[in-house]
């Protein structure tokens, strides 16, 4: 065992084993989905195999990595236990800022604590991210979760802890990000939709039935029914995703799937 890792292994440490480790900036990301998918194990990076990954996100080296490479990664980083732990992990050592800026952006960023105790959007969206893992393992869903509060990364300061608009905001973030990642139609097609229309399912109790059904006419379910499903869990998450608020329930999500089966219910030739 010349590089100590059954050690490693009982104090639950993931580890590089050569200073070679620096030659691929890939491996960054790798150590990164490696710890996603070992979180709950009780794993964690080694301070030194930290530090080497400090030093390829200084370095620049990051930035040679292709738009399909960053996606190959993340998109496998959203089928672990614990895809928060991916993003967090990219932004202790400075990656994310290189990689995913527009999630790096979140951070620092405040909102009402009122309805977020833990304050900075950043926080709230790991822990969107790590409901949204625990409702659902569609990798569209987790990935929808994840930046479904872009726009709120843009706001003004001067507007600060208020995000009125990061619901359209957001729209062309994800566009551009999506675009330049090379993420498939189907994963920023429902992103697209958790963004513009979370807020409003949020406060489904307040909708009058018509806008309601505007709603799900944007969402289509009428032809992609199982589209609605999955939306309404991003906005659990994003719900649950709050400290201290995360086992409150989520009626708004019953609210619109009711009101999708009595429009789905309803005869039409027997009206025309």
């Amino acid at each position: 065992d010349p590089y100590g890792g059954q050690a490693d292994l009982n104090n639950r440490i993931l580890r590089h084993v050569s200073d070679a480790f620096v030659e691929d900036p890939l491996r960054v990301l790798r150590v990164a989905r490696f710890a996603a998918k070992l979180a709950s194990l009780g794993f964690t990076v080694a301070k030194e195999t930290m530090q080497l990954m400090r030093d390829i996100a200084d370095s620049g080296e990051l930035n040679t990595l292709t738009p399909e490479r960053v996606w190959q990664e993340w998109h496998k980083s959203l089928s672990t236990p614990r895809p928060d732990v991916f993003l967090s992990v990219l932004r202790d050592c400075g990656a994310l800022a290189v990689v995913l800026p527009e999630i790096d952006a979140l951070f620092g960023v405040p909102q009402p604590e009122k309805w977020h105790p833990e304050i900075d959007t950043g926080i709230h969206t790991l822990m969107v991210a790590e409901q949204a893992a625990k409702l659902s393992t569609s990798l569209p869903v987790r990935f929808a979760a994840q930046v479904h509060d872009l726009g709120k990364g843009v706001t003004p300061e001067s507007e600060w802890p208020s995000h009125k608009m990061h619901c359209h905001t957001g729209l062309k973030l994800i566009k551009k990000l999506c675009e330049r990642v090379r993420v498939p139609n189907e994963f920023k097609e429902l992103a697209l939709m958790v963004c513009e229309q979370h807020s409003n399912i949020h406060r489904a109790a307040e909708l009058k039935p018509q806008t309601i059904i505007k709603i799900l006419n944007k969402f289509d379910v009428w032809r992609k029914s199982e589209r609605l499903k999955d939306i309404l869990i991003c906005c659990q998450a994003d719900h649950a995703g709050r400290k201290g608020l995360e086992d409150l329930p989520y009626p708004q999500a019953d609210i619109f799937m009711l009101a999708y089966q009595a429009a789905a219910s309803v005869d039409v030739q027997a009206i025309i």
